[in-house]
């Protein structure tokens, strides 16, 4: 239904999703990121956290997106200049600069568990840092989260384009912070993602990067001396 109706409105697009072509896309023009039911396991369980994820991607570029977390009934909505709504209300990242006053939002490895000991050390390092840190199992609300001012931060090592494409432009356009591991621009492209507002971003940057995807030894860092 959800390509159906993008394709009706603009023919020349193409759409990139999960259970529509998750082997790729021409990236070139429009592309309609989608991902139809993120939280799936949550889902089946009944477990009331999951959603509907749609990006915008022009030529590489997200340039809009929509999180319609369904059993809150909230749809999450930005689009590259204009800002970034809950409904009729403007969103913006968090104020929070202290660690130790921060709640932050994660994605375990489940379907990469060679980088298990490379976020076990992250998690080891950051948890007694922090307020508390939740895994609630759906990266499109987690990403909506940390652009409303939920969650602080967000991390995690493996994303699809689907999970994140519209959680990207969200996270921007409310005035925060997001890369990838290595401190680049994310884009709706398979990989880490690290999120938050500005001075957020930047600790949780500090502390992931001390570990290497796949080894519990630590990597030496560019970023902020934070320490638990």
């Amino acid at each position: 239904m959800i390509r159906d109706d993008l394709l009706a409105a603009e023919p020349d697009s193409r759409i990139l999703g999960e259970e529509l072509s998750p082997d790729g896309a021409d990236t070139r023009g429009l592309v309609w990121v989608v991902d139809p039911l993120d939280g799936t396991t949550n889902f089946l369980h009944g477990y009331p956290c999951w959603a509907v994820s749609i990006g915008a991607v022009v030529d590489g570029d997200v340039v809009a997106g929509t999180v319609f977390n369904v059993p809150a009934h909230r749809r999450y909505t930005a689009w590259l200049g204009g800002g970034a709504w809950c409904g009729p209300d403007r969103i913006r990242v968090s104020a929070v600069t202290n660690p130790g006053q921060a709640l932050l939002g994660t994605g375990f490895p489940f379907k990469t568990p060679d980088d298990a000991p490379a976020y076990l050390e992250q998690m080891r390092r950051i948890l007694p840092a922090t307020a508390g840190v939740r895994r609630a199992g759906s990266a499109a609300i987690d990403l909506a989260s940390v652009a409303a001012g939920h969650f602080d931060g967000f991390w995690e090592l493996t994303l699809a384009p689907w999970d994140k494409a519209a959680g990207i432009v969200l996270i921007r356009e409310a005035g925060g912070v997001v890369t990838d591991l290595a401190g680049n621009l994310a884009t709706a492209e398979h990989g880490g993602i690290v999120a938050g507002n500005p001075v957020m971003h930047e600790w949780l940057m500090g502390m992931v990067r001390r570990w290497r995807r796949g080894s519990c030894r630590p990597e030496r860092s560019e970023g902020p001396a934070w320490s638990p």
